[in-house]
């Protein structure tokens, strides 16, 4: 009896192997065919490692001094709904079973971003008009730490980025660059929107990048490309085509190589700069980052709920 259950438990092991195989090898075949990528999820980003590369947005983020400053209030009905609400009401879990928040935000270019070249020169793609292509791109990650550490109004040259080169090979056609600096770790020190010296990107280096080596576009942490009077490498970027990220954080915590970079904004029509979310995706045996699991969904609830605070200006926990 034993030997009979212990056969038959083999059969029906082996049997979900070959299932499992069978399936596998669809999938392969699939994919190879052209379609489907789910085998890429399965083998290479369920087991990753991700990191986010965004600054929180609340009223009191560091901003350029030309900009007002933002608010966020609990949202209040628009108008009278019978048996529900009042014009002016404030929504709140407890008597309408939801709440929302009215931002205020006074411009565009608000915390971590992605400029579109209609930012500069409005003959060229504005945010909603940026294509689907920009979603996921290799990230290559060059970093500025130890120059910026003795000169704070250091930029990127191109002889920074051919000794990336000679370390890690040349970066992909195509490919999203960051640059370094450990600029953002003072956020959201207010103070820093009013620096006049900060790490940026030389403009041969932006040339370099984009006309040698057909980078998709660069990112850095400051809100500003460089330092200089004209801004000049902005300038040459917007009329040139080129989009740009900027206010990029945690740096530190991604491969130099070897990952990826998910990027996430909002369609806003005709819209000169974007609030932009940007993940990166690294391998499994990257130190950093979380990792696809349970705790997904349902997302854990939390012991303290939100709630308005009026000095903060924002919903807190």
């Amino acid at each position: 009896m034993a030997s009979s259950k212990r056969q038959t438990g083999l059969v029906a092991s082996l049997a979900a192997l070959v299932a499992v195989c069978t399936l596998m090898t669809s999938f392969a075949s699939e994919a190879a065919e052209g379609k489907s990528l789910w085998p890429v999820y399965e083998s290479a980003l369920k087991g990753a490692k991700y990191v986010d590369l965004t600054h929180t947005i609340t009223p009191n983020i560091p901003v350029w001094a030309g900009f007002a400053d933002s608010t966020f209030a609990p949202a209040r009905a628009g108008s009278d709904t019978e048996g529900f609400a009042k014009k002016g009401d404030v929504y709140t879990h407890e008597k309408h079973g939801f709440g929302a928040t009215e931002y205020a935000l006074r411009t565009d270019q608000l915390g971590t971003q992605l400029d579109p070249p209609a930012h500069w020169a409005p003959e060229y793609p504005a945010i909603d008009e940026l294509p689907a292509t920009y979603a996921i791109r290799p990230l290559m990650v060059i970093s500025n730490v130890d120059q910026v550490k003795t000169n704070p109004n250091y930029a990127l040259q191109v002889a920074d980025i051919e000794g990336w080169e000679k370390k890690h090979g040349r970066i992909p056609e195509g490919s999203v660059v960051f640059v370094r600096s450990d600029w953002s770790k003072a956020w959201p020190d207010r103070k820093l929107a009013t620096l006049k010296e900060f790490p940026g990107v030389g403009l041969d280096a932006l040339k370099f990048l984009h006309e040698q080596r057909k980078i998709l576009f660069h990112g850095h942490e400051p809100l500003d490309t460089d330092s200089t009077p004209t801004l000049e490498g902005e300038q040459w970027l917007m009329h040139h085509g080129y989009a740009q990220a900027e206010g990029v954080a945690n740096l530190d915590k991604v491969p130099e190589t070897g990952a990826l970079v998910i990027v996430g904004y909002p369609k806003l029509g005709g819209g000169l700069g974007g609030y932009a979310r940007y993940i990166a995706v690294c391998p499994p045996d990257w130190l950093y980052g979380a990792t696809i699991g349970p705790q997904d969904a349902p997302l854990p609830k939390s012991e303290k709920p939100l709630h308005y605070d009026a000095a903060v200006g924002m919903r807190i926990r």
